[in-house]
This record gives C-alpha cells, sequence and structure tokens, in this order.
C-alpha cells in the first residue's frame, strides 16, 4: 500500500481503526487518501466501494472537499444522482460527488479531520437515498 505523504496522527489512527485498506497518493502534486471496501448503506448498486478525499495544501486548517467513488456507484431504484463529474485518477475514472460544506456547516480547524470528513461522506450517502427526484 503506498505511502506517498504523511498525516497527522489522529488521522492516521483513525484510518488504522477502520481495519480496511487505504492508501496516501500523491499523483502529479495532488494528495489524496483512497480508503477500500468502504461499505455503502442498501439502496446502492454495490455493497461497499473505494473512496478517496483530495488533502488541500494547508490541511489540517485547509478543509477537505467532495468526496469520489470507484466504482461508480448508482441509486437500485434507478433516480439519478445529482451533482457527477467524472475524475481521472490513479488510472481510473472516479465518480466525483460535488458536495460541499455551507455557512451552516463549515469546516472547523483543530475539530475537523479525516473522521468528521468520511462522516459527512456517510451523510450524503445515507441523504442522497431520501432525495426525490
Amino acid at each position: 500500500m503506498r505511502r506517498d505523504f504523511s498525516l497527522p496522527s489522529e488521522d492516521l489512527d483513525w484510518l488504522e481503526s477502520l481495519q480496511r485498506p487505504y492508501e496516501l497518493v500523491r499523483e502529479n502534486g495532488t494528495l489524496r487518501v483512497v480508503v477500500y471496501e468502504w461499505p455503502l448503506p442498501a439502496g446502492y448498486d454495490h455493497a461497499s466501494a473505494s473512496v478517496n478525499v483530495r488533502i488541500e495544501p494547508g490541511y489540517p486548517d485547509a478543509q477537505i472537499d467532495m468526496a469520489y467513488f470507484y466504482p461508480p456507484i448508482n441509486r437500485v431504484d434507478g433516480r439519478p444522482i445529482a451533482n457527477l463529474a467524472a475524475d481521472m485518477f490513479d488510472g481510473k475514472n472516479w465518480q466525483r460527488w460535488s458536495r460541499h460544506r455551507t455557512p451552516a456547516n463549515p469546516w472547523r480547524p483543530g475539530i475537523d479531520n479525516l473522521a468528521t470528513h468520511f462522516g459527512l461522506v456517510e451523510h450524503w450517502l445515507h441523504k442522497e437515498l431520501t432525495r426525490h427526484v
């Protein structure tokens, strides 16, 4: 497993606590944390997927934004998922979920980290399944 860069110890501890494979990948100057075998809620066409997030310069003071899934996931009811785009990374076409923090839920330096961002990703996954087109 690649470890091309370092993260704060609390992030590494959280990643280890998942007991799932993960990588820290630097590609063309962009840093990404990739977690493999991330479980998806019932209602998607896969039981699990790989998820990556970009680590921006200045992290952990700079926020993590969005999430990227491989393979691309779909709702089993056939309803489309809004605000998706393709994102080439590591030789694969990842599905970018364009989801962002809001003024009501801003990034909190010193509080937010990988664990809190992945908690938000979980929220997005569940919320998507309740959204009606």
